[in-house]
């Protein structure tokens, strides 16, 4: 969907400067995910390795209750944390599941 080049135009420097800032903060984010994902594969390839469970519950409850205690400290939404780690986590899990699959 095109932007609204003329609102677009007419925004002022701060505004502009902000966007910028937002897009490398965005940037940041996908590369910091594409880390965290790269080292959890590996963790996923040691697990398979070791047949281990891709689930370890008390983990996964202990971070987030570290990340809603990190969130809160912060000024962030506990509950919008939690959900945003709780997505990671089920990803990390099915990708667990699948490197256990191929073997």
């Amino acid at each position: 969907m095109p932007e609204d080049t003329t609102a677009e135009q007419a925004a002022p420097e701060d505004l502009w400067r902000l966007r910028r800032s937002i897009d490398n903060i965005d940037t940041a984010l996908v590369a910091m995910l594409a880390e965290r994902f790269r080292v959890t594969r590996e963790v996923g390839q040691l697990k398979a390795r070791h047949r281990l469970d891709a689930v370890d519950v008390a983990r996964e409850e202990a971070k987030v209750a570290r990340l809603r205690e990190n969130a809160a400290r912060a000024g962030l939404d506990e509950d919008f944390a939690e959900e945003f780690i709780r997505r990671v986590m089920a990803e990390v899990v099915r990708q667990h599941r699948e490197i256990a699959k191929k073997g």
